[in-house]
């Protein structure tokens, strides 16, 4: 799957990423610093319906927002932020693997340290920035990784 968006566009994409996504839990996001990892994340949360603020969560490593489910149970979101990690073990003292197995959504910004602990059915996405201020959203299938 892939899309090419403006950032003016990103809450259609977010529409259309959970109707391709209904039942995926966790997802990594690879991308150069300012691709627009974090703004895609905060289009994908108000789709949700996140009502929290969302912000990188580069210093907490892990944020953590509520919202509910098309049935109105409550349900929980995270976002990832593994770019100040060295290793696995800053990862699972950090409680990222524990996260990653909750009955929750993740999103998980630099998941190049956490390759070995991410569960089988993790989503695989990469963002790229086009010269025209275009972003390409694409799923990274085990061919391309």
């Amino acid at each position: 799957m892939q899309w090419t968006f403006t950032l003016d566009q990103l809450a259609v994409i977010a529409k259309e990423f959970w109707d391709k996504y209904p039942e995926k839990r966790v997802f990594t996001l690879t991308g150069a610093m300012g691709a627009g990892k974090t703004t895609l994340v905060k289009a994908l949360c108000a789709a949700k319906g996140v009502a929290d603020t969302t912000a990188s969560p580069t210093f907490s490593i892990i944020n953590e927002y509520g919202y509910r489910d098309e049935n109105g149970n409550p349900r929980q979101l995270f976002h990832l932020d593994l770019y100040r990690l060295k290793d696995e073990d800053d990862a699972i003292s950090a409680g990222v693997e524990d996260t990653l197995y909750q009955d929750a959504i993740c999103f998980v910004e630099w998941p190049d340290i956490v390759a070995g602990m991410l569960p089988e059915d993790t989503v695989h996405l990469q963002i790229e920035v086009q010269s025209d201020q275009k972003r390409i959203l694409s799923e990274i299938t085990s061919s391309t990784k």
